[in-house]
């Protein structure tokens, strides 16, 4: 059922979730009624290549828009196969799931550099995949939803476009549900130094693989890496769902956010899942996803 798999899209990523549980989680089969193109090249990175998964309802033939999901895992672990949730295919999108750099190979700003050029590539290739190239959006949770939030705000910041294909084209998006993910890197990683919680303890050391060190020694990478630095009004659309009990990314990260982006007049909506906590999701936000990239994606609003 729909709202079965958005949980389980939702907690398939929690933060703190063993890898090794991950990758032991069999294969879901393929939905009915949606093509999927398996392990499309986006860019090469040194001898490797980056790739990501199409999927299209079937027999397509206007251009639709678009949501890239991207998976969580502390930026250090998780994968494309971790898929989005059918819902938005049934509902007229296409979805493209990526991979990214995680930060065992490449520290920050690898991450966004990756997310970036996926977002470029699918500009560049939207007729050919049936995209609407200026209705395109953005979702993840925990550090797929930091990663969203960092396209939402930091369109046209051309320190983190990186290099390769495709730089002729805008990796900006124009709506963002960002679930759970951090965004002030900063403020985030001074409170979990604080805390003798073992999640925290656990959350410094994302970070600090993430940034290539401590907050303290890369601050300026750390500011670079907050998707708070960057609100500007023509930002894309938000809506930020967190629980009220997350104790890996404290729901303060996203009410400071959501405040940030309003205060600069970009179209902003923040959910708190009573009595949730890392893992968000469920039949309630299930009707609400997908009104917002309706609202936001099947219009004229484009940057």
């Amino acid at each position: 059922m729909i709202s079965q798999w958005i949980i389980l899209a939702a907690t398939a990523v929690v933060w703190l979730q063993p890898a090794e549980a991950r990758r032991e989680r069999p294969e879901r089969p393929d939905y009915p009624d949606v093509t999927v193109q398996r392990d499309l090249v986006y860019k090469t990175v040194g001898s490797g290549t980056l790739r990501l998964d199409l999927y299209s309802p079937q027999n397509v033939t206007q251009p639709l828009p678009l949501v890239v999901w991207i998976h969580g895992g502390g930026w250090r672990s998780g994968r494309k196969e971790q898929r989005p949730p059918i819902n938005l295919m049934a509902a007229g999108y296409v979805v493209a799931s990526i991979n990214y750099r995680l930060s065992g190979e490449a520290p920050f700003p690898a991450q966004i550099e990756d997310c970036k050029a996926a977002i470029r590539w699918l500009r560049a290739n939207a007729t050919a995949y049936h995209i609407a190239p200026d209705h395109i959006g953005a979702w993840g949770h925990s550090a797929g939803g930091h990663l969203s939030a960092l396209l939402g705000t930091s369109g046209g910041v051309a320190a983190l476009e990186g290099t390769g294909d495709n730089l002729s084209y805008s990796s900006r998006v124009q709506a963002v549900c960002d679930m759970s993910g951090p965004t002030d890197i900063v403020s985030l990683y001074e409170e979990v130094s604080k805390s003798e919680r073992g999640s925290a303890r656990r959350a410094k050391s994302f970070i600090e693989q993430f940034l290539g060190g401590s907050a303290e020694q890369r601050m300026a990478i750390a500011k670079a890496a907050s998707p708070m630095t960057y609100i500007s009004k023509d930002d894309a659309a938000f809506l930020v769902i967190h629980g009220e009990n997350d104790m890996s990314i404290p729901v303060s990260q996203s009410s400071a956010f959501v405040e940030a982006l309003k205060a600069a007049g970009v179209d902003a909506t923040l959910e708190v899942a009573i009595g949730r906590g890392h893992g968000v999701g469920g039949p309630r936000y299930e009707s609400v996803i997908t009104n917002f990239f309706d609202k936001h994606l099947k219009t004229n609003r484009a940057h």
